[in-house]
């Protein structure tokens, strides 16, 4: 590894884990939460604590138009400019439209619940229970307002304590709520309340250092040109985001009308959902420090050093993601039933198709958008995108309505595929850099090896689901290692890259050379 490239991975990797410790934590939280939930609801009231909450997702897409993003982009240049006085102007800007727009979009959301519930969810019950799930827009909004000044001003520490507040009073909340016997009513008053709490605790810590800015020099602070040349700037870069978020929860808008009498599985869907965040600790970081780490880089003036860091981001990322997605697909059916209980049956499953999604690391999904936006080609983002939305919308819309949850995660798996494979081939024709296939076809293989043999271990014996997943770990972790040596993806070159990029982590950084250490004296002599 350059010095240059070694020098932008440590950075990242520092940066990443500073960052993200708050997201991890608050994330591990709400899983607890959920486990208790769906165990107290069970897998119908569940569904029906999903399908209420998806309409006001829907119309929650709407909400932002790249606001956040102009926030995060103008805070970190004006502060870097020295420009203070407009820092303040900025964040006033974004709050007052943040919260407009909410106020606007909730009570829309309010109006349309007997509608929605009544004629196209055909569960007329559900109306009150929507109409109070619509809040949650306005809630939202004062996180989302905080989260990007926060992380513009860089305080990220704070971000964190608002999301780790959130979760434990969402997590204590709800439970409290269903046990005394308010149900999927409660689930959704939980949600909205917590949502609520947090985002005023989010702004309490924003106007402490709102305050200790400069005022602007004008007694006018101008928030109708400053909120248009924010959105001049974020609507382009939204577009991308809103279209892919509208098919996600259109998709979901779907389950509904496919399952109009029975909310079972759409239960157990969303179980998958909360249970799949497992890979979501291992994939998040990733994509959180990439878009920092190539920015730094000009596909004109480093591209030999572009070329490596694309490739070292996805061979690393396959080798941390993909063994994850192959030991939660292999252990998903002891995995569900020993931490929600038997109800979910058919969540194992679901489970398992959409942890397959995140096996695209191998192909470099995790890195691709990333780097083309470092570049400045939002525009070509934006063009895959509405590829995906054409070929998805049509195709989920049959799928769903004929297969249900199936139908949905076939699509998911599907649909950017095409997209993925021409953004390949534009970063090979105009950066110059592309996918270590022969890397990432060792890593799948030796998952996969790995995989079948824990999945045929615990399928051979009949222990309780606890016991099932300590002997599934136990047989996965020594057989994908051996796999990966084995096939020599992890080379000397891999062990000393990985060193540098862990220096900076204390602690953490240290019990890693360690475990590099081990592998190293484990490792075929002939690697390189």
């Amino acid at each position: 590894m350059s010095s240059n490239a070694a020098d932008i991975a440590k950075v990242s990797a520092k940066g990443g884990f500073n960052v993200l410790w708050g997201l991890i934590v608050s994330s591990i939280i709400s899983a607890v939460g959920v486990i208790f939930i769906a165990r107290l609801l069970g897998s119908d009231a569940y569904g029906l604590y999903t399908i209420a909450i998806t309409a006001p997702n829907l119309i929650l897409i709407f909400r932002d138009w790249g606001i956040t993003y102009a926030m995060i982009r103008f805070t970190a240049k004006y502060r870097a400019e020295g420009r203070m006085e407009e820092v303040r102007s900025v964040l006033f800007a974004g709050l007052v439209f943040e919260f407009a727009s909410g106020l606007v979009l909730c009570i829309l959301s309010l109006a349309l619940s007997d509608f929605i519930a009544t004629n196209i969810f055909n569960r007329p019950a559900l109306a009150p229970i929507m109409q109070l799930a619509s809040f949650y827009i306005l809630a939202s909004a004062m996180i989302s307002a905080a989260s990007a000044a926060f992380t513009g001003l860089e305080r990220m520490a704070l971000n964190s304590i608002m999301n780790i507040c959130q979760s434990i009073i969402k997590t204590v909340l709800i439970i409290s709520l269903v046990i005394i016997g308010l149900g999927t009513q409660g689930a959704v008053i939980g949600l909205v309340a917590s949502t609520t709490i947090a985002g005023l605790i989010g702004l309490v810590l924003l106007f402490g250092i709102y305050r200790s800015l400069p005022k602007p020099v004008s007694l006018s602070m101008e928030i109708k040109e400053y909120l248009k040349e924010m959105l001049r700037y974020g609507i382009p870069l939204s577009l991308a985001v809103i279209i892919a978020s509208f098919m996600a929860q259109y998709y979901m808008f779907l389950l509904p009308v496919f399952y109009s009498s029975d909310n079972t599985l759409i239960g157990n869907y969303g179980i998958a959902q909360s249970f799949i965040i497992i890979i979501g600790f291992f994939s998040t970081p990733i994509t959180t420090m990439m878009f920092p780490a190539f920015s730094k880089l000009d596909h004109n003036k480093d591209r030999e050093t572009l070329k490596r860091v694309y490739q070292f981001s996805v061979k690393y990322a396959s080798m941390l993601v993909v063994p994850v997605v192959a030991i939660v697909m292999a252990l998903s059916e002891p995995g569900v039933s020993a931490l929600f209980g038997s109800s979910y049956t058919a969540a194992p499953l679901f489970l398992a198709m959409l942890a397959i999604g995140y096996s695209y690391a191998a192909l470099g999904n995790l890195s691709t958008s990333n780097l083309i936006n470092s570049q400045g080609h939002t525009k070509f983002i934006l063009k895959i995108t509405i590829l995906t939305a054409c070929i998805g919308i049509p195709l989920g819309t049959v799928l769903v309505l004929n297969f249900g949850v199936i139908g949905l995660i076939v699509t998911s798996l599907v649909e950017a595929l095409p997209s993925h494979a021409i953004s390949l081939y534009w970063i090979r024709k105009k950066y110059g850099v592309t996918v270590d296939w022969g890397s990432s076809a060792k890593i799948v293989l030796s998952s996969a090896v790995a995989a079948l043999v824990t999945y045929g271990a615990i399928s051979a014996v009949s222990f309780n689901n606890w016991l099932e997943l300590l002997l599934g770990a136990v047989v996965f972790l020594p057989t994908v290692v051996l796999g990966l040596l084995l096939t020599r993806v992890i080379t000397s070159t891999d062990i000393s890259n990985l060193r540098t990029v862990v220096g900076g982590l204390g602690l953490l950084g240290r019990l890693v050379d360690k475990i590099l250490t081990l592998v190293e004296k484990v490792m075929p002599k002939k690697s390189s």
